[in-house]
């Protein structure tokens, strides 16, 4: 059977003006800043000092293989499903970011019949967003490097800066680097690095904010480095805040697309989840659920990374929380946890996938057990699936008594995703929900830590090398112990080992390197092997993308 890619299926689409999917939503032609036909920038001030009304439903999912399972799909197959059932809803999604795009993983604008449209636009430049943040992140950099060359006044310490230029693509080669080579005037040679744009503290800062004014303090609160009393720089001292929020005053406005089924959608903001935090802005979210009755947000990679700290980061100073939880399967991602190799998924192997299901049922518990959140799995169909595994996943959580639903919104659109639609409706209307966090923002650094690895990582305990251990006594001397945690982690295991599959026993978490995050509002503990800058692998997607003679962009996915 032959299927027609992503990008065919966009490309056939025939999506109505973006001022038709601004009417839907009771915005008028003047309310919206127009990017050519199909997308637009909606103010954050239209709804000011309002209380978002809509029903909230996050999608997270299990352990992924590293192909990507469907999620974002998912969550635009529900979301038009809603729509189907006349219910006003708007999914509210993260931005791609373009180093998958062009590297692994690929693109983030959903696949099959549910998609954001115009796909090509979202996953490339879109807006520009994801360049002003670069831009912000870099000039931060540029005044900080200057600051030193022109007399160094705050007596920054050039051995303890610790903020790191940006670029949005996967380039190993500028993990590390010495700068500033050459002649004096070329300022002062050191060790530097580049992270990826969405890894950047500024994305993080810019997803959190509420306004204009919330972001420049924020990136007021950035700390730049340490000075020779080892006292933190911060960029407000730097005076750089106020110039970094000008670079992203167009930027803070979400974005408004369509869905192929016309379904509004605000996509906005892209921190990673194994990274940063892994949620779209605050602002689209809350411009979501002002404008709608219901609104289906996504959570990076599985629920022991994206929803652990869309719940426990996000949730916190957004003051929202869950109506609903979709959890999204397939029989790859579960066979992969079993064991099976990533070209072997799409052979029948039942005794692999009954092997993988605990690595499900684990992240069904993180919802209802730790967070206390009523949810349904949605089982990803895809077209090798047999029905012989469809229904083992199904038996097994029925066992388990687990809402579990079929998904075909790959292939179906919003009409694969009613099952699912409709059960995430009788959840809510049952609101058996008792929301709480992983833990209380009074604890140690070390006990937040503990909580989330024990309670959401199954794992026994954590171990702190010497270096993290120093930085956590640091923190908590600066007052910064009171924040949450942002855990970087490996999204293919529960461990920080990506190579310890389903559901592993009997292992603990080492945390290698503690750094601050003051502007965005959290402390990121790294683990195993994850890194700010990701590489591109032998055979990039790159290679598959062209653009012809008219300017059809061809080859992405």
């Amino acid at each position: 059977m032959e299927f027609k890619t992503d990008i065919q299926i966009a490309q056939e689409a025939k999506p109505v003006h973006i001022r038709e999917i601004a009417e839907k939503i009771g915005l008028n032609g003047d309310q919206i800043e127009l990017y050519g036909k199909f997308k637009a920038k909606v103010d954050y001030n239209l709804i000011k000092d309002s209380k978002p009304k809509a029903k909230l439903i996050l999608t997270t999912a299990i352990n992924p293989t590293p192909a990507g399972e469907g999620k974002t799909t998912t969550t635009i197959g529900v979301a038009d499903a809603m729509s189907k059932l006349g219910k006003n809803t708007i999914v509210a999604l993260r931005e791609p970011s373009l180093g998958p795009v062009f590297g692994i993983k690929g693109g983030a604008a959903g696949g099959g019949y549910a998609q954001v449209l115009p796909m090509e636009d979202i996953n490339l430049h879109f807006t520009g967003d994801f360049h002003a943040i670069g831009a912000a992140n870099n000039l931060l950099a540029a005044m900080l490097d200057n600051h030193i060359y022109q007399g160094n006044e705050l007596k920054i310490d050039p051995k303890r800066i610790t903020w790191r230029r940006a670029v949005d693509m996967n380039d190993r080669q500028l993990r590390n680097i010495v700068d500033g080579l050459g002649k004096r005037v070329d300022g002062v040679s050191r060790q530097d690095g580049f992270d990826i744009t969405v890894a950047s503290e500024v994305m993080a800062a810019f997803c959190l904010a509420n306004d204009i004014t919330d972001l420049k303090e924020k990136l007021g609160d950035i700390i730049v480095g340490y000075n020779y009393s080892g006292e933190p720089v911060t960029a407000r001292e730097l005076k750089a805040n106020g110039a970094m929020a000008a670079l992203l005053k167009d930027a803070l406005k979400p974005n408004l697309v369509q869905t192929l089924e016309k379904t509004p959608a605000f996509v906005h903001g892209g921190p990673f989840a194994n990274i940063a935090h892994g949620c779209n802005s605050v602002i689209a979210t809350k411009m979501a659920m002002h404008f709608s009755d219901y609104v289906i947000t996504e959570a990076g990679f599985g629920a022991d990374l994206g929803a652990e700290k869309f719940l426990d980061i996000k949730c916190r100073k957004a003051g929202i929380v869950p109506d609903a939880v979709i959890i999204v399967a397939t029989v790859r991602a579960l066979k992969y946890n079993g064991g099976v190799k990533k070209e072997d998924l799409n052979e029948d192997n039942l005794e692999a996938l009954e092997k993988g299901l605990p690595n499900l049922l684990k992240h069904v518990e993180n919802i209802t057990e730790v967070y206390g959140l009523p949810a349904v799995v949605a089982i990803n169909r895809f077209p090798f699936d047999t029905d012989a595994e469809l229904k083992l996943i199904e038996d097994k959580c029925k066992e388990l008594g687990v809402n579990v639903k079929l998904s075909e919104v790959w292939a179906k659109g919003g009409d694969g995703g009613i099952e699912v639609a409709k059960e995430v409706l009788k959840l809510i209307d049952e609101g058996e929900g008792d929301f709480k966090f992983a833990y209380d923002l009074d604890d140690s650094i070390e006990s937040k830590i503990e909580k989330i690895a024990q309670k959401v990582y199954g794992a026994d305990g954590v171990d702190f090398t010497v270096e993290a251990k120093r930085e956590i006594d640091n923190l908590e001397k600066l007052g910064y112990g009171h924040l949450p945690i942002c855990m970087a982690k490996t999204q293919y295991s529960l461990t920080d080992d990506q190579t310890k599959l389903g559901r592993p026993e009997g292992f603990r978490i080492t945390v290698r390197e503690i750094t601050i995050s003051a502007g965005a509002g959290f402390i990121v503990a790294l683990t195993g092997a994850i890194m700010k800058m990701p590489g591109l692998p032998k055979k990039p997607a790159a290679h598959n993308i062209d653009v012809d003679e008219n300017g059809v962009i061809q080859g992405l996915f």
